[in-house]
């Protein structure tokens, strides 16, 4: 089973970032965070990586309906949606299957609020 889901764009890096969230934003999803680990690997550790952020991505109606069912699945939001650069230049998007990480908790109302996300972030990534 994996974990996320990929796809390849044509367009800059910061181009990719903006049109993510944008494609977010139509899904209901707005972005919480934005953690750029390459400066974050450069600043603490002096290592240098290709340009990658992680977008902490959330969409309030379901996460609401998910903290219901489980109080402590805060620990595995927001959804994450990663921007990278691979060593061969292209841009990839990938972002989280949460059924698939969500799946080892044991809640039925749990899991079909997951497959839900599951499916409008595939979507996403589909359309990107």
């Amino acid at each position: 089973m994996s974990y996320h889901f990929t796809t390849t764009v044509d367009m800059d890096f910061d181009a990719a970032i903006e049109h993510t969230t944008a494609a977010l934003k139509e899904k209901g999803f707005g972005v919480l965070t934005t953690i750029d680990v390459q400066k974050a690997m450069k600043e603490k550790i002096d290592k240098d990586i290709n340009p990658y952020t992680i977008l902490g991505a959330c969409n309030p109606s379901y996460a609401y309906k998910a903290l219901q069912s489980e109080n402590k699945i805060g620990t595995m939001l927001p959804c994450n949606v990663v921007v990278q650069k691979t060593d061969d230049g292209k841009i990839e998007v990938s972002a989280v299957d949460p059924a698939a990480s969500m799946s080892a908790i044991e809640n039925p109302n749990l899991g079909s609020v997951a497959g839900e996300v599951r499916d409008m972030l595939k979507d996403m990534i589909a359309n990107l």
